[in-house]
């Protein structure tokens, strides 16, 4: 085993000596990176991943720092230094150079490996990422972290999807399947969706698994056909489910040492067309073991107890295996010195006795070995001399057997039986068996004389006719058919070569002379005649078939002449792709087990076979595109069908148009040189080949002309360009001047919208100034305002109080009045003598009274009106503070409307106080209103102030003027009832009830009216009631008539000065 130090070196070598892995372990090499320090430190490997071809591989350390290793060429380049852990690698994208990496602060950063720089760098994801999965085509990414998976194009390096799931869910793992555009979602809660990955439309859900073997599933590996899919976690069973049937398959146990299995990965095999049938399990132990998934049996092992695998990778052709072990070091092992055990051709069937000379033989002496393997010999007595031979058949059987011995010891007849019983050879022997019954010579000298001529001229531009996406297997096809040319000129010129070798090339690339040989045995055996008319196809072949395809059917023969179809579309095709196109590789791989094993024949009547097996489509065909259609596409059809009907063929043909009397036996490659191909028409190829090279070489006359014009034209285009670029540079220059001078317009144009600003800002600033002391005297009104409104409350609050105490006084009046009237019920017969002076009394009592009631009144009037002048005398030195002429016209309008509010109480007091009052009230608030219009207004409004303050004085007149006429009224009114009560007493006895019912009515009368009336009373006492009964009837009637007249009056003089307040204020 070897061993390579990475160190701090950048390249190198991976091995210094051709690398010979051991079968016991397999290594080809184990890789250490650690530091040159005074204490070296091993800087451990934490992921690794194959590129798509399989011989590259990129690891990266826990420093950041990520290594590609190359294989096939032997080197080791350290591409890109972190600087931080990675958690996850992705090499397998379209663009071959290019990696993906996760990283520790949760990002994917995407490299170059030949520039070494940063492609892209990706985030989104709050957590680590642990897996990133690359689609088939290598354009799309899912990275995956506990709480969410990502869908990226790597195209653009944009976030296309988010997955995100609850967090008592979380995500296993999120991957595409293999050749598939199907994405696999698998949860902890064991839920497994498949997803489309265009729509992202839930294709299916795999049911839940069986609860006897129910395990939490940790890790996941599917085959390279997407078909299964394996499934494993903290226990020894491993799950098989089949994606197609969406079931679980299979459970598999694996030992009882395996108690958890930390990684699963499908082991790669070239001829198993992607359903791999070898499961690697990587256990907690540290070993990988490879098992057998339908088999069930145990492989080999990877990885030991002492040297524990810590994650594995393995090649997409799984020719290597690369494990990152516990101690940090990457181990890279061969799967072919692995398997070399297992991949061993089988034991010959031929059986050999060996016997020793009869004069010496004993009982005892004759030890007799019958075994499948080689040739043994029988053990010998240690005393005695054993001779042996072979036992051998008589010379006739010998000369019928003589053809079916093939190399290795088996034989062609056996093999032939055993075809037929199983229908195709078992696929781990196929290609042993293909090589013993081709009797391939290896000729490796001669081949490699082929090679080494190069790539042939016809075959150079291959990808342009053929566009392969391997270039592996491009060039592994160029090289075939480059010796297949070498070897004989007419393959150059056959244009159809590339797809007959093709197939044989895919099957045998990894050993291109087998390859060869196997091509160039089918083109000698198989293929006869082919070339005898070229360049057409070959007419005799075609006819035979024809032949065989008239006599076992002749109504499909008749129904391709009708519609004009010759064998050159039913048959050729098939020829020259040898049935490539319509089988897939397993119903291929088994028909060529029975061509190899039959007469060259064989293959003809395959022809004629896949026809009559197909005679019910072909018959339903009417276009001469669905006849080439059908040929050249596969179709559903079943190979064991078609080969059973080759052998029913074989058997059933005459002889007369069998074509195995048109065709020679099977004829191997002669040993050590290969044989001269010449059968084709001779002349007609050198024709062509002299054409070509006169066509080449004119080409090449061409070229050269045309590299000196190219050179002429550089030179021309290099002076051009000279010119050019000084035009340039001027034009630079001009618009370099213009750009400055626009520069220079533009600063001044800032210059001048930055003054501008700074002028919209002072007069921003003026305006918010002008606001703030708009503000500040509309708070200044605004506590006048409240202080006035608290002084009208606190005077509504003394009137009101005034106005209760004398509604208490008058009801206390009409109380004593009451008792007094009825005293003088009881007592006025007997003081009816003193009742003149009594009256008298008492009159002059009560107008002392009533004349000291009315004083009282004056003076609370006076004190209320001196109050509210004090008020108004404040409210105008405030407003003279803030605007003198305007503060005069309005003082003026308020002397006027407090003079006119104390008219009104004057005459409301006749009425009722408490509406006077209230009236009062509703005036003061309607003219705080106006006042606070009148000191929003300008200045120019003081003419108008003046001239409403001359009206209102003239409303004052005619206001005083109809109060002295009130006044008159009321005065006359109380003389004329004074001396009606006058009368009334001289004639007291006859009259009382009448005065019961004047006093009544005068109850009526408003408050100031009632006190005249009491007095007036008091005095009628000492006048005679008798006097003047008939007018105090008259006389009463026409005082009621005349209070009503007096309220209506009252009334409308209040409704007249609501509203002019009212209009004055608008």
């Amino acid at each position: 085993m070897q061993s390579t130090e990475l160190g701090n070196k950048e390249s190198g070598k991976i091995w210094h000596r051709k690398p010979c892995p051991a079968t016991r372990d397999g290594i080809i090499v184990n890789i250490v990176h650690s530091t040159s320090d005074y204490l070296p430190k091993v800087l451990r490997f934490l992921n690794v991943a194959f590129d798509s071809s399989g011989d590259c591989l990129i690891a990266g350390d826990h420093q950041g720092n990520i290594y590609v290793f190359d294989l096939n060429g032997n080197r080791f380049n350290l591409v890109q230094r972190t600087a931080q852990a990675c958690t996850a690698l992705a090499f397998n994208l379209h663009r071959k150079s290019e990696f993906l990496v996760a990283l520790a602060d949760y990002s994917i950063k995407c490299f170059d490996t030949v520039t070494k720089e940063l492609v892209s760098w990706m985030r989104g994801h709050e957590s680590s990422v642990f897996s990133i999965s690359v689609h088939a085509s290598g354009r799309y990414a899912i990275t995956t972290s506990s709480d969410t998976a990502q869908l990226w194009d790597l195209d653009t390096f944009q976030r296309k999807r988010k997955l995100n799931v609850l967090q008592s869910v979380g995500i296993q793992k999120v991957f595409f399947l293999p050749l598939s555009n199907t994405i696999l979602s698998c949860f902890k809660d064991n839920s497994i969706f498949a997803w489309e990955c265009d729509t992202l439309f839930c294709k299916y859900q795999l049911p839940a698994p069986p609860e006897s073997s129910s395990i939490l599933y940790k890790v996941f590996a599917m085959t390279r056909d997407g078909r299964m899919l394996a499934a494993g976690g903290k226990s020894n069973h491993l799950h098989l489910w089949c994606l197609e049937a969406k079931q679980l398959f299979r459970i598999i146990q694996m030992p009882t040492k395996v108690r958890a299995i930390r990684q699963l990965e499908f082991l790669p095999d070239s001829f198993d067309a992607g359903s791999n049938q070898v499961l690697g399990v990587l256990s907690q132990d540290g070993i990988m073991r490879f098992v057998n998934i339908q088999t069930c049996k145990l492989l080999f092992e990877v990885g030991s107890l002492d040297e524990g695998i810590s994650s594995s990778a393995i090649s997409p052709h799984g020719r290597y295996i690369a494990s990152i072990m516990e101690n940090g070091s990457l181990n890279i092992y061969s799967v072919q010195a692995l398997t070399q055990e297992i991949n061993k051709p089988p034991p010959p069937l031929v059986k050999v006795i060996e016997d020793v000379p009869k004069s010496k033989l004993n009982a005892g002496d004759l030890k007799m070995k019958v075994t499948s393997g080689r040739v043994q010999r029988p053990a010998k007595a240690r005393e005695s001399k054993i001779q042996t031979r072979i036992l051998k058949q008589d010379l006739t059987g010998h000369c019928e057997n003589k053809e079916n011995e093939l190399a290795d010891g088996l034989n062609k007849k056996r093999l032939q039986i055993l075809l037929k019983d199983y229908g195709e050879y078992p696929t781990k022997y196929r290609m042993f068996i293909w090589r013993s019954l081709l009797q391939l010579p290896e000729n490796h000298t001669a081949f490699s004389n082929l090679i080494d001529k190069g790539i042939h001229a016809a075959f150079l531009n291959l990808q342009k006719k053929y566009p392969i996406k391997s270039r592996k297997l491009l060039r592994i096809l160029q090289r075939t058919l480059s010796a297949l040319a070498h070897w004989s000129a007419i393959f150059s010129e056959t244009p159809y070569l590339p797809l007959l070798a093709f197939p044989f090339v895919k099957l045998f690339q990894n050993n291109q002379l087998i390859c060869f040989e196997v091509v160039a045995t089918l083109i000698i055996n198989w293929c006869q005649h082919w070339f005898e008319y070229f360049p057409n196809p070959p007419i005799n072949i075609l006819s035979m078939i024809e032949n065989v395809l008239a006599f076992h059917d002749k109504k499909l023969l008749q129904h391709f002449i009708d519609h004009d179809i010759t064998s050159q579309l039913y048959a050729w095709p098939l020829l020259e792709t040898v049935f490539s196109e319509v089988l897939t590789r397993e119903e291929w791989l088994k028909l060529f087990d029975n061509v190899f094993s039959n007469h060259p024949s064989f293959l003809l009547m395959t022809v004629v076979a896949y026809n009559i097996c197909s005679r019910a489509p072909l018959l339903n065909c009417n276009l001469k595109d669905d006849f080439e259609y059908f040929f050249h596409h596969r179709n559903n059809l079943d190979i064991s069908v078609v080969i059973r009907e080759v052998y029913h063929l074989m058997d059933t043909t005459p002889a007369d148009i069998h074509p195995d009397r048109m065709l020679d036996v099977f004829v191997s490659l002669t040993k050590g040189q290969y044989p001269v191909f010449n059968q084709y028409p001779k002349f007609i190829v050198d024709y062509q080949t002299q054409e070509r090279e006169r066509i080449r070489s004119d080409e090449l006359d061409y070229l050269r002309e045309r590299q000196t014009v190219e050179d002429m034209q550089v030179e021309v285009d290099q002076q051009r360009a000279e010119d050019e670029a000084w035009y340039q540079k001027q034009e630079l220059l001009r618009k370099a001047e213009e750009t400055r001078r626009e520069m220079l317009l533009q600063e001044e144009e800032k210059m001048i919208q930055q003054r501008q600003k700074l002028a919209a800002v002072k007069r921003e600033l003026k305006v918010k100034e002008i606001h703030l002391q708009d503000a500040a005297r509309r708070r200044f009104l605004k506590l006048q305002q409240d202080q006035r409104e608290m002084e009208l409350r606190r005077l509504d609050d003394e009137i009101e109080r005034k106005v209760h105490m004398r509604d208490r006084e008058i009801a206390t009046t009409a109380e004593d009045l009451e008792m007094r009237r009825l005293e003088l019920e009881s007592q006025k017969r007997l003081y009816e003598k003193n009742l003149t002076r009594n009256q008298e009394a008492v009159a002059k009592e009560m107008r002392e009274d009533a004349d000291a009631y009315r004083r009282k009144v004056d003076l609370e009037e006076h004190m209320f009106h001196k109050l509210i002048e004090t008020d108004q005398t404040q409210i105008r030195n405030t407003q003279k503070l803030i605007e003198e002429n305007l503060a005069k016209a309005e003082q003026a309008c308020l002397n006027t409307d407090w003079r006119i509010q104390a008219l009104h109480k004057q005459r409301s007091s006749d009425l009722q106080r408490s509406e006077h009052y209230q009236e009062m009230a509703k005036l003061l608030q309607k003219n705080r209103r106006k006042e606070i219009e009148v000191l929003n207004a300008m200045s120019e409004e003081e003419a108008k102030k003046w001239k409403e303050a001359e009206e209102k004085d003239f409303h004052l007149k005619s206001e005083r003027k109809a109060s002295a006429l009130s006044d008159a009224s009321r005065k006359w009114f109380l003389e004329k009832e004074i001396n009606d009560a006058v009368e009334h007493a001289e004639h007291p006895c006859n009259e009382v009830p009448r005065c019961q019912n004047e006093q009544v009515a005068s109850s009526c009368l408003p408050g100031t009216s009632q006190l005249s009336d009491i007095c007036e009373v008091d005095s009628s006492a000492r006048i005679s009631l008798n006097q003047r009964k008939i007018q105090w009837d008259t006389m009463e009637r026409d005082l009621m008539e005349r209070v009503r007249n007096l309220r209506q009056r009252l009334t409308a003089q209040a409704r007249h000065r609501c509203q002019t307040p009212h209009l004055l204020a608008t």
